[in-house]
């Protein structure tokens, strides 16, 4: 992996301390969608990464919304299609639908009943792992689906909120990583 790209990449995360919450740190990537170097940077990096990882790849599913941003030119630069998984109610036609845990409440995945075919390889991208239950929720409407998830990626990783571990046995890649 580059490092230069890696930094220009790091260097575009900026921090917020105390959002949305007090004794939160968030990590905000606009000035990395800002910056176009830095975002072919990450594009660069993802695909790098996917096309030496996985020599077959039918899809990248991203998730509402962030993963919207980064898995169409990601999928456009592997030469495959890119499937939306989104907020319940959002898409059309018939759907599967899968309710999932937030650190304040529920919430709901949906994704198009005819996203995917059986035995379809498939990689999920977000920008961040947490805790883990969108990334559990969007891996377990791919399984409904009999997809073959390669790996979930995203661009951060919170190391201490143990989100990866809750995706085993599924291969997990992150770039950045943060406590």
């Amino acid at each position: 992996m580059s490092e230069g790209r890696l930094q220009r990449v790091r260097d575009r995360v900026r921090p917020f301390p105390d959002f949305p919450q007090p004794g939160v740190l968030f990590r905000d990537i606009s000035p990395l969608l800002k910056d176009p170097a830095a975002f072919k940077a990450l594009i660069d990096l993802l695909e790098d990464h996917l096309r030496a990882s996985f020599p077959k790849i039918d899809f990248i599913a991203g998730l509402d919304s962030r993963g919207f941003l980064i898995g169409p030119p990601l999928a456009q630069r592997l030469g495959i299609g890119f499937v939306p998984i989104r907020k319940k109610g959002k898409l059309p036609g018939p759907t599967e639908s899968v309710s999932y845990s937030l650190e304040y409440g529920k919430a709901e995945l949906e994704i198009q009943s005819d996203a995917v075919e059986q035995g379809q390889k498939v990689a999920i991208v977000d920008d961040l792992l947490a805790t883990g239950g969108t990334m559990c929720a969007a891996c377990e409407l791919l399984k409904r689906l009999k997809a073959e998830i390669v790996e979930c990626l995203v661009i951060i990783e919170l190391q201490s909120l143990k989100g990866s571990e809750k995706l085993k046995p599924i291969p997990f890649y992150s770039l950045l990583q943060y406590d």
